[in-house]
C-alpha cells in the first residue's frame, strides 16, 4: 500500500476570523508566514515528492516546506462551501435561509447550497491519490484531510469525528490501489519540527 502524509496549510486572516474559505483563494496571513518559516518536515519526509492544492495558502505552505519542485493538482482544492463561503458559523446559524447544518449532521451526501458534498470530494480526491507512487507529502485543506481521514477511519460525517486535524502536523495514512485511504499509519500524527531543532 502507498504511504502518504497529509498536511494542512498554515493560517490565513480568514482562518483567524472563522470564515469558511472553500474555493476562495485567500493567501497566508503575515502571522501564518512567520509561523511557517519556523517549521521543517520531520525525518523520513524531508525530500519526498510533494503535491499540493493550487490555492495560494496551500501552495505557499508546500513550497516553503518541500525543499524541491511542487506539483499542483486541482483535485486537492478545498471542498466547495457554495453560498456559505466567506461567512462564519454564527452568521449562518442566525440565517434560516442559509440551511446551515453542523458538520456532524452532514452525512456523505449533504452539500451546502450551491456547494459540494463529501461524497463528491471523495471521488476527486481518491482519483488524485491513486496516481501517487511511493511516499508523498500532500499539502491541502482541512476539508480534504477530513474526507481522507473519514475514509481511513470509517467515520460517516455523523456524530463527533474520531480524529483530530492539527496544524503543523503530518497525518500519515495508507492508500489502497484505487487511492482510497484505508488505514492510519502509526504514529497517527507527526508534528513538524521547529527550525531551531534541526541539526547543524
Amino acid at each position: 500500500m502507498t504511504r502518504i502524509a497529509l498536511l494542512r496549510h498554515f493560517p490565513t486572516d480568514w482562518n483567524a476570523a472563522g470564515r469558511l474559505q472553500g474555493r476562495r483563494d485567500i493567501p497566508l496571513s503575515a502571522a501564518g508566514r512567520a509561523d511557517l518559516a519556523q517549521h521543517r518536515l520531520p525525518e523520513g519526509w524531508a525530500g519526498c515528492p510533494v503535491v499540493s492544492s493550487p490555492l495560494a495558502r496551500a501552495r505557499e505552505t508546500a513550497q516553503a516546506l518541500g525543499g524541491g519542485p511542487v506539483r499542483l493538482d486541482d483535485r486537492l482544492i478545498e471542498i466547495d462551501f457554495g453560498q456559505w463561503e466567506g461567512r462564519t458559523a454564527p452568521e449562518l446559524e442566525r440565517d434560516p435561509q442559509a440551511r446551515y447544518r453542523p458538520l456532524e449532521d452532514w452525512g456523505w451526501e449533504f452539500a451546502p447550497p450551491g456547494g459540494e458534498s463529501p461524497a463528491a470530494l471523495a471521488t476527486r480526491l481518491c482519483a488524485c491519490l491513486a496516481e501517487l507512487d511511493g511516499p508523498t507529502l500532500v499539502v491541502t485543506h482541512r476539508g480534504v484531510i477530513r474526507c481522507a481521514l473519514a475514509l481511513a477511519s470509517g467515520w460517516g460525517y455523523r456524530g463527533p469525528q474520531p480524529f483530530r486535524i492539527k496544524r503543523a502536523s503530518l497525518h500519515p495514512i495508507r492508500l489502497g490501489r484505487d487511492g482510497t485511504p484505508v488505514a492510519f499509519d502509526p504514529p497517527e500524527r507527526l508534528a513538524l519540527r521547529q527550525a531551531g531543532d534541526m541539526p547543524g
